[in-house]
């Protein structure tokens, strides 16, 4: 009998863009919606997708961002990582910051996008997006809720 916790994750790169003042204080993040045909669908996420056979995490972020938001991202800074085992997949997600980006944003598969601040407007918010919100709170010296139910 197998249970959750042997199912073998699956490594997703995540994109964290946050916007930073002159100062390099952080601020703003961009926050997409999950696509109508996806598990989740409307649900709000930070972006990026699955790693490829080979891919670094940077590179599955770099390929992800593009394809899903046309962006072309500079560097991205490894932050976190989590586990969540959700009813259909447990993933490994890989949190990378992103400061620096080009190009028009798009959204290629149909979605929505928004810059949030704490406590985050936009509802719902995946599950896997709740901790990331907590660490903005921890780093930011957030008191009190970080998004809406």
């Amino acid at each position: 009998m197998s249970g959750q916790s042997e199912r073998v994750p699956v490594d997703v790169a995540v994109g964290v863009l946050v916007e930073r003042d002159a100062a390099g204080r952080e601020g703003r993040f961009l926050l997409t919606s999950r696509p109508e045909g996806k598990v989740y669908a409307g649900y709000w996420e930070f972006p990026g997708g699955k790693l490829e056979a080979g891919e670094s995490v940077h590179d599955a972020l770099a390929r992800e961002l593009h394809e899903e938001l046309g962006i072309t991202i500079g560097d991205s800074h490894a932050w976190q990582e989590l586990v969540m085992d959700y009813p259909h997949a447990r993933v490994r997600l890989h949190f990378r910051k992103v400061y620096q980006w080009s190009g028009a944003f798009e959204m290629r598969e149909g979605q929505a996008m928004v810059w949030e601040s704490l406590p985050v407007a936009s509802a719902p918010v995946l599950p896997g997006t709740i901790p990331v919100l907590q660490w903005f709170a921890a780093e930011r010296g957030h008191d009190g809720p970080t998004h809406g139910s």
